[in-house]
This record gives C-alpha cells, structure tokens and sequence, in this order.
C-alpha cells in the first residue's frame, strides 16, 4: 500500500511499493519493547470519545482502544475477524448475518464481553440516532439478537452484502453496557473499551495517551507497550516537533509545503522518512437544499462550471493531491469523471449561460463555510481560492466565514451553512461507501438528500451482488444522478503521506484499507 526507498540512510526516504514488497529486514521489529511511547502528531483530533456520536475522524482513537467484530489485518481488504472468532451470512440472499465471539473476552475494566453487550452497542448507536452519526450506516439492520453468549445474529430488512464492512467500521465499536447508557451519551473523558490500547488520559484537542491492554484479545500483534497522540492545528508546528524529535511520526494534516520539502531534502541532518501512498481520501462541498441560493439546482452546477479543480491541486497543495470529477475516487471499481463529462473545462461563460436560463441576472450572495482546525493547514488557503474563482467570473459575491471543527459539525448538522467543505476517509474501499453515506433522509452530513432512485433501487440491488466487480453499472448510473443534482461537489482526491523519524519502523504497514493508523505497527528499530 506504501512506498519506500531501500536506501535506509538516505536522508528523506522516499519509499517505492516495489521495495516495500521486495521487503526491508530493518523495518521491522519483533520486540516491543522501547524508550517510552511512540509518539505520533496528526490535525485530525477526535470530536468525541463515544462511538455511537461519531461518523467521522474520532475513528481514528476508536481504532486501537475500542474492539469491533470484524477488523482489517495486515494485506486484508475484506473484513476479517478480531472480537468473532467467526461470521458468516447464514442464508442465500444476505440478509442474516451470524458471528460467534472469541471466548473469554473482557474490556479493559475487566467486565465481560458477551453477545449482549454487542447488542447493546448497536442497539445504542439506532436508539441515540445523532445526527449526522453512524446511525446511518445501519439502515439495512433490521434488529440484533443474542441466542446466547457468545453469539449475535443481525437480521437485515434488505440484502446487503456489505453489512461485513459495516461492522469493521470503528462506529461499531463495542462498549460496555454498565458503562455506557442505552438511551445517552458518555459525556465524560474515559473509556471502557477492549480493544488493543487503553485510554490512560485525555485531553481534547491536545494529548491521548495509550498503553498496552492487557487484557486484549484479537488480532492485533502489537509492537510498542504506548503511544502518545498530539494533536496540532498547524502542519510547520507537526513537522517542527518532528524535526526537533518531540514527536515520532506525523500522520493527517501535513502540509503541501511541507510534503515537497520533504521531498526535497538531501541533508543528512534530516533523519526523516516520507512515506507516499494511494489514497482514497476525497474533499468536496456540499450544497445545503434550505438555503434560498445553495438550493437552486442553476446556482449549484453554474459552481460545477466555474470551479478549477486542477488550479486547486497545483496553486494550493502542490500536486500533491489529484482533481477529482466524481464522488468515488480513482482506483476503486465504478470511478467515473462525470462532472468533466458534463462541465468540462472552467468556463464563466456557460457558468452565465446557466444562471440566466434559470433567470438569475443578479450577482447570487453565498457564504461558503470551512473548518479551520480538521483537514490541514491549506484548507484556509482553498477556499480563498474558490472565492477568487467565483468572483472573478462576476456572477458570485462569495464571504468566507470558519470555525473549529466541533463547533462547526454542530453548525453544518443544524442546516446553518448554505455551502460547507468536507473531507471524506472512507469507512471501508468500496464504491457504496462514497455514496450511501450522502444520501437518504439521515446521513452523514446531517442534510437530507433523499434521492429515491438511488436510495431505493441503484444501492439495494448493488448490495445483492457479493462480487463487488459486478455492480458497475449501478455506481455509474448513481455517480450521474449525483451529478446532475450537482448537491455535491468532489474536488479533489488525496494521496497518503506519512513522515517519520529514521528509527521507527512499520509506518509503511500502519494504514488499514480506511486509511485509519493502526499505531501497534509503530515500533523503534533494534538494529541497522
């Protein structure tokens, strides 16, 4: 999934997938033992510790202190299992999912881990039904049962063969029933979890500290005893601690300025290591239906006509991430272009065209909303960048206005945005998962897209289909509807680049097919 270069001592190792196959004996240890936590920088902070309130980057904590049934090992890109010792669907059309837990399972306070208390984690998450949570991700659940203790079953009201994807997400996390309410959110800082780590402290937006659970028992092999989280608002802050060696690896958020340098360098004062991979990480607007200008459909594709993505992706990251034409990214089965299809280049005449067809002679008022603490330091930089693209066609008159990402989740989940950006990690590699997570009357953006044809015909019958290879068609006919409506708006599409300290190995194998950092993979090396 990771490049690297074999020349361990050059001075920014920039890896190849080649090498990292061919295989580097240095990278690995197989003793966990260290001079204290690994620590790892990243921007993307948590914006809250309970599973059942989260469907977005908080995913990342959830990862290595939480368990979930199904998980993702090493080289595996279908869901294997970590609390189950087993699942399977039980019958012909996908719709009865069994799985038998491990034996002997706790969570870290040493309270049993029975079938009981996974059905109460997914009961929870439907019962609570935050908005704009992963209660979304469960449409097709009709209800969970608990025969007995070591098994569950889910009952689907629709055949849905990606239900296994569902459940390896970290939404699915299992909690513990007497620490966390059937009907309410965990407010507080702890967490009772059974998954490779434990939460020893936390400080939001600042510092997590995790250690070795003992108590653990899943797939997991861990190669470090803690690792410490700093969350940074500013890339130069990340990379500064890294070069000063106040922190190990930095992962989300770096900077484009900082990934060419990075590049670059050739000093051997610079004992850093970048590690570039694919990604599937996606950005995009999204237009609110309530607004009075967001919610004309002519508004919304005259912006379709006007945006540059390419001036995007080389002005203001660099080229280091790609232009992006459809809601599903390259290098997953059912990508298409379709809004270069139908836009094609930038083009403020077509843009006028468009208004004026729908009567809009008048310069259209529209506020476009950012996060100024979640997807890195460029973000800012971006949406200047739109503003300067609609105004200079002279048909926008753009304000830009931000806020810190969970204040501004709860702005975009009450409607209060007209137009808003948003990043997307995937919860799982397939074209459903930057689709179904848009639409219907409670998604993840918090702003209802009903759209009956996808909802109620193009997702169902892809779900039927367990050979992912054959639901091409569905994803095309759905990225076209998308594009048409023009309620969303892919701008770009990343690639994943991990900086790290010269003594710490696994790096390059700490990304699970989400792109969610399984921070066991973090070791020091014990030799050269």
């Amino acid at each position: 999934m990771f490049n690297r270069n074999r020349c361990l001592r050059r001075v920014a190792a920039i890896a190849s997938i080649s090498s990292l196959l061919a295989g580097c004996g240095v990278l690995s240890s197989d003793s966990p033992e260290d001079e204290g936590p690994i620590v790892v920088g990243t921007t993307s902070s948590p914006s809250t510790l309970d599973p059942a309130a989260s469907w977005d980057s908080s995913w990342e904590l959830f990862r290595n202190i939480y368990q979930t049934l199904l998980s993702y090992p090493i080289g595996a890109t279908t869901p294997q299992p970590d609390a189950a010792e087993n699942c399977e669907f039980s019958d012909t059309s996908n719709q009865v999912f069994r799985c038998e837990l491990r034996e002997g399972l706790t969570f870290s306070d040493g309270s049993t881990l029975d079938a009981k208390a996974v059905k109460h984690s997914i009961d929870r998450i439907r019962q609570i039904n935050v908005n704009g949570g992963p209660a979304g991700l469960l449409g097709s659940l009709e209800r969970v049962q608990a025969p007995s203790e070591r098994e569950v079953v889910f009952y689907l009201n629709k055949p849905d063969a990606t239900f296994p994807f569902v459940l390896a997400t970290p939404a699915m996390s299992i909690v513990d029933p007497d620490s966390y309410p059937a009907g309410s959110l965990r407010e507080d800082k702890s967490v009772v979890g059974s998954g490779p780590y434990t939460l020893q402290s936390y400080e939001e937006g600042k510092e997590a500290q995790l250690v070795r659970n003992d108590k653990y028992k899943g797939y997991a092999e861990r190669k470090n005893d803690a690792v410490t989280i700093r969350y940074y608002q500013d890339s130069g802050e990340m990379v500064k601690a890294l070069r000063d060696k106040r922190i190990d690896v930095t992962y989300r958020g770096l900077a484009a300025g900082d990934i060419v340098e990075l590049q670059g360098r050739t000093s051997k004062e610079e004992e850093i290591q970048l590690i570039d991979g694919t990604g599937t990480d996606i950005n995009y607007l999204v237009f609110n239906p309530k607004d009075p200008w967001a919610g004309k459909k002519a508004v919304r594709q005259a912006i379709a006509q006007l945006v540059d993505r390419a001036a995007i992706a080389h002005k203001v990251y660099k080229d280091t991430v790609d232009p992006l034409y459809s809601m599903v990214p390259k290098g997953l089965t059912g990508h298409t272009t379709g809004f270069f299809d139908d836009f094609g280049d930038p083009d403020a005449d077509k843009a006028e065209e468009i208004l004026r067809d729908a009567g809009i002679t008048e310069k259209v008022p529209l506020t476009l909303w950012y996060t100024s603490d979640r997807y890195g330091s460029e973000t800012a930089l971006e949406f200047k960048e739109l503003e300067g693209q609609l105004e200079a066609s002279g048909l926008f008159d753009v304000t830009l206005k931000s806020r810190p990402w969970k204040t501004y989740v709860e702005g975009y989940q009450k409607g209060e945005y007209p137009v808003f950006g948003r990043g997307w990690f995937p919860d799982f590699p397939d074209a459903d998962n930057f689709i179904a997570p848009f639409v219907g009357k409670q998604n993840a953006l918090g702003t209802p897209y009903d759209n009956k044809k996808i909802v109620n015909d193009l997702l169902p019958s892809s779900r039927r289909e367990s050979d992912r290879g054959n639901v091409v068609k569905q994803f095309e006919e759905a990225q076209q509807i998308l594009v048409n409506d023009a309620r969303l708006l892919p701008l770009w599409q990343g690639r994943q680049y991990v900086a790290a300290s010269r003594e710490i190995s696994g790096a390059e194998r700490a990304l699970d097919p989400s792109t969610i950092m399984m921070m066991w993979q973090l070791s020091r090396k014990t030799s050269w």
